[in-house]
């Protein structure tokens, strides 16, 4: 039984949206790898299961991108046993990202006591701890132009002069340039790490927000769609 016009439209909708859906879970995946590479000093500071951020982006990328394949070819070959599997997975990726946005949420104020506690630990032990955390706090504090967790005097234990700061804390970087200069505006960031490290990453977090519940809305027309199809072809529609 041939189907006019609307069955037809749903047919390649629902195609045209999964092959799009390609490509943005290639790019989940991409991006997730950039950001890894790039931040993984940061999240260092910021705390160990920070990092978990960026794979779970690639992981949702890959699940986008398997759960997209099945829909085109469900869709183009219009196999409900492919159809209703990429809608029974596309509805717990929906379940998902939901949670996500719920925890992100919740958990948003929280952010700048994780970075002031990890700062403070790593400034407590940036003389007796290890060269990686040395270039690790050096390169924090260089990248986001800041000084101490809060502010400079956080280095008050850091000479024995109780004004001294590293070197990485200096407008213009050399060596010796934060000797006895904590308080010194002309030549040191008083601005505290924390402060700038989580007005940055509040501000990203509530575009991956926004971002993921429009994705959210984008899925679920996605869902239908698929149920609609599913409902044709098992009612034996020929889908033109």
């Amino acid at each position: 039984m041939a189907v006019e016009g609307g069955m037809k439209c749903v047919k390649y909708v629902l195609f045209c949206f999964n092959f799009i859906s390609l490509f943005c879970g290639l790019a989940l995946i991409a991006v997730g790898v950039v950001v890894q590479v790039s931040m993984h000093k940061t999240f260092r500071i910021m705390d160990v299961n920070a990092s978990a951020g960026p794979i779970i982006l690639i992981v949702v990328g890959l699940l986008t991108f398997f759960v997209a394949f099945f829909g085109c070819c469900g869709a183009w070959k219009e196999n409900h046993c492919m159809v209703a599997t990429f809608s029974f997975f596309l509805s717990l990726v929906v379940i998902a990202e939901i949670v996500a946005v719920v925890l992100g949420y919740i958990y948003r104020d929280k952010v700048k006591t994780m970075i002031d506690n990890n700062l403070s630990d790593m400034i407590t032990n940036y003389k007796v701890g290890s060269a990686e955390l040395r270039e690790t706090l050096d390169k924090l504090q260089e990248t986001w132009k800041c000084c101490g967790a809060q502010n400079s005097s956080d280095w008050k234990d850091y000479g024995s002069d109780g004004q001294s700061v590293p070197d990485s804390c200096c407008l213009e970087v050399k060596p010796g340039c934060g000797n006895g200069t904590m308080t010194d505006t002309a030549k040191v960031h008083q601005r505290g790490c924390s402060d700038v490290m989580s007005i940055f990453l509040k501000r990203d977090a509530q575009w991956v927000i926004i971002a993921a519940i429009v994705v959210a809305v984008l899925q679920l027309l996605g869902i239908v769609f698929a149920c609609l199809l599913m409902r044709a072809i098992r009612g034996g529609y020929e889908v033109m």
